[in-house]
């Protein structure tokens, strides 16, 4: 892309100079024979375009755009006056142009005003958009590094001591035979797995989102000996196999509850998963507990980091696509919903 932008940055200063090799051409063509009017041409055109480049790459980068427009108006006006005076002087004595015609020399000095005039305010314009346009492209550049930055705050997002807290688990189970070691490895290789491969996609099938929620759950329930309140109710559908979304903003939602449900820690924590696809839209649900200590958060809509990003991506892949709630529920619950258009 880059390259591209920089090809057609200069195609229009070939074209402008070809348009200006034309017209010096057809205005200077009543004064001078064949052999004059070429060396006239190569002439001008090598002293043009020096002002040209005198404008565009230092008049309006240094003044223009530096906001110093007397400054830029008067040096502009200067280079104007001092190519005009000198092509006045300098074709006449080099050529011995013929002026006797009526109003040949006051055609003389039109055609070198408005020639100069177009170098300098052609050279202004396009060292203006250029500009202002590569301005745009670096804001547009900056807009996809945030893109990717939210991506990758999303992929990065579970808790590491979790998954500290988990090693230290199956380092301790595994002094005795038990069968939480061998599952809390299996689990805790799925999840790592998801991290490590599959986010690094940008999209994955609701089944491989889900892969990676499930083995979460699970690691969770071994580490409080199976006894949290966590219901999913997802049941089996083609769809998920084939319907493909952002990675990550699954397993984000359902890390923020489990971080704000307090489940493990209050005895009355919950959380209750649904999610199906029908007629092309996916519909995620998470209902869960507030733990006394967050009521306040949910109180004030606790939009972590994590929500504004999946927000964010959600943008990006389907504008006026999605729906997206957040918020407090009646006794101290707390509703995430989300739906997508799957095939807008």
């Amino acid at each position: 892309m880059k390259y591209r932008w920089k090809f057609l940055l200069r195609f229009q200063h070939i074209f402008f100079l070809f348009i200006f090799i034309l017209m010096t051409y057809f205005t200077e063509n009543y004064f001078l024979d064949s052999t004059q009017l070429v060396i006239s041409i190569i002439l001008n055109t090598i002293f043009n375009v020096g002002i040209y480049y005198l404008v565009y790459y230092y008049l309006v980068p240094r003044f223009y755009l530096s906001n110093k427009y007397p400054e830029f108006i008067l040096y502009a006006l200067i280079c104007f006056l001092v190519s005009s005076l000198f092509r006045i002087l300098w074709e006449p004595a080099v050529f011995q142009m013929d002026f006797s015609g009526k109003g040949y020399h006051v055609g003389f000095l039109y055609n070198v005003y408005i020639s100069q005039g177009i170098i300098i305010l052609v050279g202004s314009f396009l060292g203006i958009t250029k500009d202002k346009f590569l301005i745009e492209q670096d804001v547009i550049t900056l807009g996809e590094e945030k893109d990717q930055l939210y991506l990758d705050l999303l992929k990065s997002k579970l808790n590491p001591h979790f998954l500290l807290n988990t090693l230290n688990n199956i380092y301790a189970n595994s002094f005795t035979h038990s069968e939480k070691t061998s599952d809390s490895i299996l689990q805790l290789s799925k999840l790592l797995k998801y991290i490590i491969y599959d986010s690094g996609k940008e999209k994955v099938t609701v089944s491989q989102e889900f892969s990676s929620l499930k083995a979460l759950a699970a690691l969770y329930q071994l580490k409080y000996n199976n006894q949290l309140n966590i219901v999913m109710d997802i049941e089996e559908q083609e769809e998920f196999d084939v319907a493909e979304i952002p990675s990550a903003i699954l397993l984000t939602l359902f890390e923020n509850a489990l971080k704000h449900s307090a489940i493990g820690e209050d005895a009355h924590g919950f959380i209750k998963l649904f999610c199906n696809i029908e007629r092309s839209e996916l519909y995620f649900e998470i209902i869960n507990s507030v733990g006394k200590d967050r009521i306040h958060g949910a109180e004030s809509n606790y939009h972590g980091l994590g929500n504004e990003a999946i927000i964010h991506i959600l943008e990006k892949f389907y504008p006026d696509q999605y729906e997206f709630y957040s918020g407090p529920k009646e006794n101290d619950q707390y509703k995430i919903a989300l739906t997508i258009t799957i095939n807008g």
